[in-house]
């Protein structure tokens, strides 16, 4: 109890919010201590719920339903339709519309278009749909006077991400994976495990929707949750997902580390700020290698480049040939080194 009471409100602690508390079972108390520990929501926060109608989301819904007598807070519903499943997609809509009116909550719904956005962006559909969701929490935010948003990603998200991450050749900060708060958006289910979500679930008697694109191995996200996590843990049933958890915290830790490094470093050079457009070539040089990357990685971001270690390593091979080379980047982009400078230049194609 001292636990997840410490440091509240006075109010927190009355005699009716410890019955409120009592009342919970084992894993909404476990979720009320994660809110708690990580300062996750406040005593009245405006409070928004990403519900796809899943089982994940399903969960994280009914366990702010349980403890939002302790936590004081507004909840409403928002679901994104993709418009990606047809007819699936509109069921999964309803099936969000009538489980609010059931449950009295407000249930905010937009439908997207998410292949144009797709093609016009240039992006796969798991990244146009992710840019969408969370361009559309925003926006529902400012005009709605929510203050934070709750997704239902849980211990096997993170340890997918993780992985994911770790594939497709990212930097080592990067493989913190998914963060339990990231402005304005929290996950305060990290940390529980899917076999304990579902569970949950049934002794609840809550009914969810299963999208049954996600048992196709086509995009690689779902190769890796069907295929190698259950291969990997056959094989270390007791220390796949602890090692990974640990990882990501690990990496967590030293991401923050480096933002306070880099932030100093750059101050103290003004060759180095990556919005100006360009890089000193003899700043960078001066440098070592994991700096100079971490650099680069800033100028890249800036400009709108995504990254990756090989794209990094070959911007700092270019340190060490001669001026006029170049190192060409996505949609026409490149970067040259002229001037002493490492220049950031975007394409002047027409609709580039």
């Amino acid at each position: 109890m001292a636990s997840v009471l410490a440091g509240c409100p006075a109010g927190i602690q009355r005699e009716k919010s410890y019955k409120n508390y009592c009342s919970v079972n084992r894993l909404e108390k476990q979720f009320l201590e994660q809110i708690r520990i990580r300062d996750l929501v406040r005593d009245g926060e405006q409070l928004l719920v990403a519900v796809s109608g899943g089982p994940d989301s399903m969960a994280l819904l009914s366990l702010f339903l349980a403890v939002q007598p302790v936590l004081h807070c507004r909840l409403a519903v928002a679901h994104c339709n993709f418009g990606l499943r047809g007819a699936d997609s509109l069921a999964d809509e309803q099936f969000v519309r009538d489980w609010c009116l059931r449950l009295g909550l407000e249930c905010f719904v937009e439908r997207f278009d998410t292949e144009r956005h797709r093609r016009s962006n240039h992006l796969s559909v798991e990244e146009s749909a992710r840019v969408l969701r969370y361009d559309y929490f925003e926006r529902l935010m400012k005009m709605e006077g929510f203050t934070r948003v709750a997704t239902g990603h849980h211990v096997a998200d993170n340890a997918e991400t993780l992985l994911f991450n770790l594939f497709r050749g990212t930097t080592m900060p990067s493989l913190r994976g998914i963060r339990s708060r990231h402005g304005a958006i929290i996950r305060p289910m990290l940390l529980l495990h899917k076999a304990d979500i579902m569970g949950y679930l049934g002794e609840k008697g809550i009914e969810y929707r299963i999208d049954r694109s996600n048992e196709s191995d086509s995009h690689d996200r779902n190769f890796i949750r069907n295929r190698v996590i259950p291969l990997l843990l056959q094989r270390f049933p007791d220390k796949l997902m602890p090692s990974l958890q640990r990882l990501s915290e690990q990496s967590g830790e030293l991401e923050e580390f480096l933002e306070l490094a880099m932030d100093s470093l750059i101050e103290r050079e003004p060759g180095l700020k990556p919005e100006q457009g360009w890089l000193d070539v003899a700043a960078l040089k001066r440098l070592t290698v994991f700096e100079q990357k971490e650099v680069l990685k800033r100028a890249l971001r800036e400009h709108g480049y995504a990254v990756d270690a090989v794209l990094l390593q070959r911007l700092v091979d270019l340190l060490s040939t001669q001026p006029g080379r170049k190192v060409m980047l996505e949609n026409g982009g490149e970067v040259v080194w002229k001037d002493g400078r490492f220049c950031f230049l975007t394409s002047l194609r027409p609709g580039a």
